[in-house]
Parts: C-alpha cells; sequence; structure tokens
C-alpha cells in the first residue's frame, strides 16, 4: 500500500477515536453494562458457584473477571461499527470509495479504530484485576494488551461484515443478539465447559471466542497455571490469530467486491 492510502487509514483510525468518545451514551454501554453484569452475576451467584478441588478457592468474581473483559470488547467492537450504518446515511462512505484511495484504507481504519478502542476500554476494566483476586503485573499486562487486541480485531472485523450488509441500527442489533451475544455465552466465559451438556461442550470447541477466552484466562495467571481447565495456551492463541485474519481479509474481500453498496 502507497503512503496515500496509509494516511487515509489513520485519518480514519483517529475520527473513529474521536467519534466514539464523542457520544458518552456508548461510552458508558460498552464499559458500564459489563462492569454491572460483573457485579451481580459475581454477588448474586457467588457462593453457588463450585469450582473443581484442583482450582482450588476459585470464586465466580474471579471466575468471571476474564468473561467480563471478553464482553467489554465486544460491546465496545459493536458499538463502534454501528458508525458503518451511519456514515453509510450520511453519504460519507460513498465520498470515501469514490476518493482517489484504494477501499482498503477504509477496512483498515474502521477496523483498527474499532479495535483500539475496545482495548482501550477493556483495559480500564483489566485495571480492576486485584480487586477480584487476580494478580496483576506489567508483564501479565502487556501480554493481555497483546491478546485484546487480537480478539478485538476478530470482533470488531465480524462487526463490520455485519454493518456492511445491513441499513438499520435495529437491524444491526437483532443480528448481535441473535449471534454474536451467543457467541459470548458459549465461550466459558459465564460457566466452564466441564460442567456442561456434551452438544453444548462440542458448540463451545467450535466457537472461536472460547479460545481467545482460554488464551485470557491463561495470559492473566501467567506462569503460573489457570484454575479452570481449557485448551492448551499455543493452540489458543493461533485459533485466535487465525480468526481475526480470517474475518480481517473477509471484510477486505466484501469492500472490494463491485455490487458492494455503500
Amino acid at each position: 500500500m502507497d503512503f496515500k492510502t496509509w494516511l487515509a487509514s489513520g485519518s480514519l483510525w483517529w475520527r473513529e477515536l474521536v467519534r466514539f468518545y464523542r457520544y458518552r451514551s456508548r461510552v458508558v454501554g460498552a464499559l458500564g453494562t459489563p462492569l454491572v453484569f460483573w457485579l451481580l452475576l459475581g454477588a448474586g451467584i457467588g457462593k453457588s458457584f463450585r469450582s473443581t478441588p484442583a482450582a482450588g478457592e476459585l470464586t465466580y468474581l474471579e471466575y468471571f473477571f476474564p468473561g467480563t473483559i471478553l464482553l467489554i470488547l465486544l460491546f465496545t467492537s459493536i458499538f463502534t461499527m454501528m458508525s458503518v450504518i451511519e456514515d453509510r446515511r450520511e453519504g460519507f462512505l460513498l465520498s470515501v470509495l469514490v476518493a482517489p484511495v484504494a477501499p482498503t484504507a477504509l477496512v483498515i481504519g474502521k477496523i483498527l479504530g474499532g479495535a483500539t478502542l475496545a482495548v482501550l476500554q477493556g483495559l480500564l476494566f483489566v485495571l480492576l484485576a486485584p480487586t477480584a483476586g487476580v494478580p496483576l503485573h506489567p508483564v501479565q499486562l502487556l501480554f493481555v494488551t497483546g491478546l485484546s487486541f487480537l480478539i478485538a480485531l476478530g470482533l470488531t472485523a465480524m462487526g463490520f461484515l455485519v454493518a456492511w450488509k445491513l441499513d438499520s441500527t435495529q437491524g444491526f442489533h437483532a443480528v448481535v443478539n441473535l449471534f454474536l451475544i451467543p457467541m459470548w455465552l458459549l465461550s466459558g466465559a459465564l460457566f466452564p465447559a466441564a460442567g456442561a451438556s456434551e452438544w453444548i461442550r462440542w458448540v463451545m470447541r467450535l466457537n472461536p471466542l472460547t479460545y481467545g477466552m482460554a488464551a485470557l484466562r491463561e495470559l492473566l495467571y501467567w506462569p503460573k497455571p489457570t484454575a479452570v481447565e481449557g485448551p492448551p495456551l499455543a493452540v489458543s492463541l493461533a485459533v485466535t490469530a487465525a480468526f481475526a485474519l480470517a474475518m480481517f481479509l473477509a471484510a477486505l474481500w466484501l469492500v472490494g467486491q463491485p455490487a458492494a453498496e455503500a
């Protein structure tokens, strides 16, 4: 890609950041809702949660903490990609597509902007790790940041794919509630796979977010082993990276189609 494409991508990336924080309701929704989930579910389930003997004394607040990080990444990705629909209504997408820059700039700027916002929101919650009994050190924070970006990249690219074909935010929310939220529910964020039905365990194995969730748990406790059984860290990282790359390439392909309408 030439300098003009990177410049356009950078401008769109910055526009996503400024636009998101301009709408305080989106900031509150993306960060506040998962925080309320964590507090209410953690306090509500509380002592009814039983960890395995090998896991030791693991409270539900601690177990649900990585799942809340994943939920923040998901919510922020959803809220940021709604801008694709809004930009189409305002004619902004059309002006970008007819500009003398490759459509690649639009995909890179939008998706990287959404992923950056998701990571920033997630890191604010990660800083609360000690309150949940999760140890937090600078090296862990660095690893978690890198992994969060991979997860956010895949989720944002998926949100872009959904939003690109829709013309209403209501339709976008309907698809999200039907598809993306169940992916989070079946990622191991709310309950471990070991206690689920056999068919649920199979769905969880096929869910790419399951591996992002497992890797997040591992890195939050690194170098100590996690208290929850899951796929190996190397496998989880490989699947998460492959998912992010696949979604990103799919978004590039979709925008490059001649039949795509802005």
